[in-house]
């Protein structure tokens, strides 16, 4: 069996994930798992799907062919394995909004050897003041040797007023 990771882009409308769907298991896939979204308008979605080898190429022509129906489709390759030892973490985080926050916080992630796997932000209005607050959620792996007490220290040196709360998911 070969594993794809698959990107979807198109304007959201009804049936454009049963089209996706249709493809795959047209071909002998079995859709393993997806993260979508609708924004603005818009769909988005990733997706890991399993083909058996001698349908791969059918399959990738099938989904490239979608492009007919204005979705776009990238293909990309799967892996099954984690070549670091990690422990899953979820981290939330609450501050005061302000231009180059999402830069600074996958920046000291990065360096601290940390993988973004899913992340989820939001901008709105404080209760009481109506300051904006930008608030995150994010499923992180979080290297073993790596304390969450330091990564969570770290983290809150970006800004005096950021909340930083991180929980191991197991």
């Amino acid at each position: 069996m070969d594993h794809l990771v698959l990107t979807i882009i198109a304007a959201d409308k009804p049936g454009l994930v049963e089209r996706v769907a249709q493809s795959i298991a047209a071909h002998g896939g079995n859709w393993l798992e997806s993260r979508m979204a609708h924004m603005a308008g818009q769909f988005a979605g990733i997706l890991r799907v399993s083909v058996p080898a001698e349908n791969r190429q059918a399959l990738v022509a099938a989904l490239e062919d979608l492009s007919t129906h204005g979705i776009r489709v990238l293909v990309g390759e799967g892996s099954t394995g984690q070549a670091l030892v990690s422990k899953p973490i979820l981290m939330t985080l609450v501050g005061n909004d302000r231009s180059g926050i999402v830069r600074e916080i996958t920046a000291l992630l990065s360096k601290q050897g940390v993988n973004l796997e899913r992340l989820s932000t939001d901008v709105r209005p404080a209760p009481m003041s109506g300051d904006l607050l930008f608030s995150a959620e994010a499923h992180l792996q979080v290297p073993s040797t790596l304390s969450l007490e330091a990564l969570q220290q770290s983290l809150e040196t970006l800004a005096d007023d950021l909340m930083v709360e991180l929980r191991n998911e197991d």
